[in-house]
């Protein structure tokens, strides 16, 4: 009796060895395959935004599963609690914080990596040469620009600085880019500029339109090719696709619209 009780203990000892020993061993694999999964994002876009579409390619080469819904941001950039000043063209949301215009991936996974008390990030606007805004189009050209972390205050500070020139360097001049240029002097009846552009994509029962366009100065937008609101439904009359026109621009509660449209001269 005295035997088979040592004997059963034994085997319970070694019973708890080895379930242990598996455990030990399964761990570092766990750690190692959670660490190859990527960080899957959330991205709101327009489907028609090429530079929106860019950046998405440029993430999942850069370590970021992503799933895209083509819906615009404006409604995902309210519900998420950005802030219009810091919008851009697409809202993204991973590991718990937003993730606002074209961040480079190296500041994403650090945030994921640091975990700040933060909203998230943010590049405000749309800057030439920022990822998905760095293609053959914009001749190399590389605007300064900065990446904002954004508090849940509404306030921010500096995550990150890119092309920034040096100290005391004169402002370089900017070259025209895209597939028209804004004539300087030659502005709408509200003195906004006027841009050429093609008309890609007409959708009359949501009132947006695609335009291949040409820089906008006052957006600080450079050429490429967008979707826009329009600001009233008689605009759709004046509008075909393949056609070429000039149109002005403005930002309206966080949407690009488009203001009026003409003829080009």
């Amino acid at each position: 009796m005295q035997r088979r009780t040592l004997l059963h203990s034994a085997s319970a000892a070694l019973t708890g060895l080895a379930g242990s020993t598996l455990l030990a061993l399964s761990a570092p694999l766990a750690l190692a395959q959670a660490r190859r999964t990527p960080p899957v994002m959330e991205v709101w876009k327009d489907p028609q935004c090429g530079c929106c579409n860019d950046w998405i390619t440029y993430l999942e080469k850069n370590g970021f599963s992503v799933r895209a819904f083509d819906t615009g941001n404006i409604a995902a950039r309210r519900r998420l609690g950005v802030p219009e000043q810091y919008g851009s063209c697409h809202t993204a949301l991973v590991g718990g914080y937003v993730v606002e215009g074209h961040v480079p991936a190296a500041d994403i996974h650090r945030l994921l990596r640091e975990r700040p008390v933060a909203l998230g990030l943010s590049v405000p606007g749309m800057p030439i040469g920022s990822p998905g805004m760095d293609g053959p189009l914009y001749g190399g050209r590389r605007d300064p620009y900065h990446v904002l972390l954004l508090g849940r205050d509404g306030g921010s500070r500096i995550w990150a600085s890119y092309h920034q020139p040096p100290a005391g360097a004169p402002a370089a001049q900017q070259p025209a880019n895209g597939a028209g240029t804004a004539a300087a002097a030659a502005t709408d009846r509200d003195g906004r500029p006027w841009v050429e552009a093609e008309v890609r994509r007409v959708d009359r029962s949501n009132r947006r339109v695609s335009l291949r366009h040409g820089p906008i100065p006052n957006l600080e937008m450079g050429g490429m090719t967008m979707v826009f609101q329009l600001s009233e439904s008689a605009l759709l009359e004046q509008l075909q696709q393949g056609q070429r026109i000039r149109f002005s621009a403005a930002l309206i509660q966080g949407e690009y619209t488009v203001m009026q449209i003409a003829p080009l001269p």
